[in-house]
């Protein structure tokens, strides 16, 4: 529980950095990183690459919450049109 909170807000972290401009702050980007590990994680397991180890987390995290922060950019984007 905790190590999945640790590598969420790594994740969360990396992905505010990478998606410049797209992030959330501190709190919903750790968020987005902790739900992004679960998302990055199905798709890597559908794909038959599930994570094993360490960087292998960090990696699916970083894709599922990039995932997720685009998803949630453009449906904040919508709404104030």
């Amino acid at each position: 529980m905790i190590s999945t909170i640790l590598i969420g807000a790594l994740v969360g972290f990396l992905t505010g950095h990478i998606m410049r401009g797209e992030g959330f702050g501190a709190i919903g980007n750790i968020i987005l990183g902790i739900f992004g590990g679960i998302v990055g994680h199905f798709i890597f397991g559908i794909a038959g690459l599930g994570p094993s180890n360490l960087l292998g987390d960090i990696i699916a995290g970083v894709v599922g919450a990039s995932i997720l922060v685009i998803a949630f950019g453009e449906t904040r984007r919508r709404r104030h049109r």
